[in-house]
């Protein structure tokens, strides 16, 4: 007997099952004579004896998870690996039949995936696959394992069948993926397919109930929405989440926490805000029924899973942002995933008060999980206890055996991924530009963070009167993009950072990306310079500094005034309620449709135009869908202007 599933191990894939350096450490012991006696059993069972008195046992099924090793070490140990690469160096000189394994995890039955992981493990599968879910698929060659990128875990099938598989998941999610990810490869039609959406045939309305409840927002405005109506909303925010839906009731979740707020008189209530989130759900509605374009499942965020977590992880360090929302501090740390070429985000806030109103850099010290909130937002950090949510967000454990450090960043930015650094921003615009509209995308926390190689800064300057830094921004492949910084009073060094960094020579930048009339503009969280890592938002700083004054500072143009104006009366009549719109809310329509005419936006001037006429009516359908239209159609005329 022969066991193929240990001879197909390479190195790297020993090195994903454990890690790199007890791969090296068993091989420089069996370089050095430590060899043990390995004996082959019927059932496949591999037992190997070593001259240290350990003995370590590999089941013919159930991988390294399974091995026991009387060394006494947790978890994986040298002994282990080392009974897998003697093993393969025995059986050298045997010439290797074929393989008796499946080649591809579309062979594995689901009786296998029953034996292995029980019916509870396919059950929660299974809920998922009647959601709907869609995986990136590599499938095996010579250099590759058998790969499912799944929208919350990467599965690797090291070699063929559930023996040794890999993923970044772990407890119970860590099982559902691997029966998802093998799901995924039974639904394609064959090698070479790269894409697959498995399941979500349910044809019921999921949003219906929602939509009911936020009209009687929309309808009445904030100020009616009383504790009955944000009971109502927080139950049927569970009842999707429940079903999968996870970006309604995202959306959900912040209407109530914007309807709390103005309940509360919070400053941290804004009408936008309210009125954006009004429009989201039924965009997502109306593009979930859709029969074309955008899969439903990435639509309401079926795929996803509320939380997984993640195993022994290395995070890189994409810098920070110190914001504030009413009577809150508020910090985001960013970090790169390079395994998932995903962005995570972790998040904080604070309480001000007026004896005690922190700054970026009198955070920048404080710790998280036992770490220092400059640290980790600069450099490398490795955590055995973290959990990703549905959104991107992070969350790190505290408890005794929450292992999580922090290591020099080094050049890790120049080893990320090409979904998360690029060196042609021309590229980059044509990719957001494909992107579908914000308002149907999933709710991920740092969507559009990236890091951008730099090759040139041109037209540094400061503009007083904007309160604003700006710069060009060449990138080495081509392409430029516009970095532009609001001076903020929670940072009060962030600007004279940045212009310190911007004229040492940087090597890139990583922030949050937008478009405005077909440029790019970065909102920087970090900058890399040859001394290290610069985040400006922990920069320490009073504002005396004296900035470079722009050459030629940037006036707003009148499309966006235009538009500027029309979504205020969009959020104006939402706070207020569309049945208590009275002769001078319909004056200010008028005269936003009369301002988009006059700036050659004339769609969405007829769409406020009919918005006036709907509400001097009676009929409240006539009201919500002539506001959703028009809303709708400033939002999205914004994105592309």
């Amino acid at each position: 007997m022969t066991r193929h599933d240990l001879l197909a191990l390479t190195p790297d894939a020993l090195a994903a099952l454990a890690n790199r350096g007890l791969v090296k450490r068993a091989a420089k012991d069996l370089d050095a004579g430590a060899v043990p006696t390995v004996d082959l059993a019927d059932d496949g069972t591999l037992t190997a004896r070593f001259p240290d008195d350990a003995e370590t046992v590999l089941p013919a099924h159930g991988g390294l998870d399974t091995a026991t090793c009387t060394c006494g070490a947790p978890g994986k140990c040298r002994h282990r690996v080392g009974a897998v690469l003697a093993y393969q160096r025995a059986q050298q000189d045997t010439p290797e039949p074929e393989p008796e394994a499946p080649a591809t995890p579309a062979a594995i039955t689901d009786e296998q995936l029953l034996d292995a992981f029980g019916p509870h493990t396919l059950k929660a599968a299974e809920t998922t696959r009647r959601a709907g879910y869609t995986a990136r698929l590599t499938w095996p060659g010579p250099d590759q394992p058998a790969t499912a990128e799944l929208p919350a875990a990467t599965v690797a099938f090291l070699v063929p069948g559930l023996g040794y598989v890999h993923t970044d998941a772990t407890g119970p999610a860590r099982d559902t993926a691997i029966v998802l990810a093998t799901w995924a490869f039974r639904e394609a039609p064959g090698p070479g397919t790269t894409t697959v959406t498995v399941g979500g045939t349910t044809t019921e309305d999921p949003l219906s109930d929602a939509l009911d409840l936020t009209h009687r927002v929309l309808l009445d405005g904030a100020g009616s929405a009383d504790a009955v109506l944000r009971a109502a909303l927080q139950r049927e925010a569970k009842a999707l989440t429940r079903r999968r839906a996870h970006w309604p009731a995202g959306a959900l979740t912040d209407l109530i926490d914007q309807l709390t707020r103005y309940e509360d008189r919070s400053a941290a209530y804004d009408p936008a805000r309210l009125a954006a989130l009004l429009t989201e759900l039924p965009a997502r509605a109306a593009a979930a029924a859709h029969p074309h374009g955008t899969p439903a499942t990435h639509i309401l965020g079926s795929e996803e899973a509320d939380a997984t977590p993640l195993t022994l992880v290395r995070l890189t360090g994409l810098g920070a942002r110190i914001g504030t929302e009413g009577d809150r501090r508020t910090l985001q740390l960013y970090f790169a995933q390079p395994e998932t070429g995903m962005v995570l985000a972790l998040q904080r806030d604070w309480a001000l008060t007026e004896d005690h109103s922190p700054t970026g850099a009198e955070l920048a010290n404080r710790r998280i999980a036992g770490c220092r909130i400059a640290s980790l937002a600069a450099g490398n950090t490795v955590t055995e206890a973290a959990t990703r949510t549905a959104a991107r967000n992070l969350k790190l454990g505290t408890g005794r055996l929450a292992k999580t450090q922090v290591l020099p960043l080094g050049s890790a930015w120049n080893d990320l991924p090409a979904t998360l650094r690029t060196t042609d921003l021309d590229a980059l615009a044509t990719h957001l530009a494909d992107l579908p509209p914000s308002l149907i995308r999933p709710r991920i926390t740092a969507e559009t963070l990236r890091v951008i190689a730099i090759a040139e800064v041109t037209d540094l300057g400061y503009d007083p009167a904007a309160q604003r830094l700006e710069a060009r921004i060449t990138a080495p492949d081509g392409g430029t993009a516009l970095l532009r910084v609001h001076h903020r009073a929670a940072t009060p060094g962030a600007l004279e950072a940045i212009e310190t960094a911007l004229t040492a020579g940087p090597h890139a930048v990583a922030g949050h990306l937008t478009r405005h009339r077909g440029d790019i503009v970065i909102d920087p969280t970090a900058i890399h310079t040859p001394t290290g890592l610069t985040v400006p938002d922990l920069a320490p700083g009073d504002d005396t500094a004296d900035l470079t004054a722009a050459q030629d500072p940037t006036t707003t143009d009148p499309v966006t005034a235009a538009l500027d104006t029309a979504a205020t009366v969009c959020a104006d009549l939402a706070h207020t309620g569309l049945r208590r719109a009275r002769t001078p809310s319909i004056a200010r329509v008028d005269t936003a449709a009369a301002h988009l005419a006059r700036v050659g936006l004339q769609s969405a001037a007829n769409e406020f135009a009919q918005l006036s006429k709907a509400l001097t009516h009676e009929d409240d359908t006539t009201r919500i869908t002539a506001w959703t239209a028009a809303a709708l159609r400033i939002h999205l005329t914004a994105e592309l202007h």
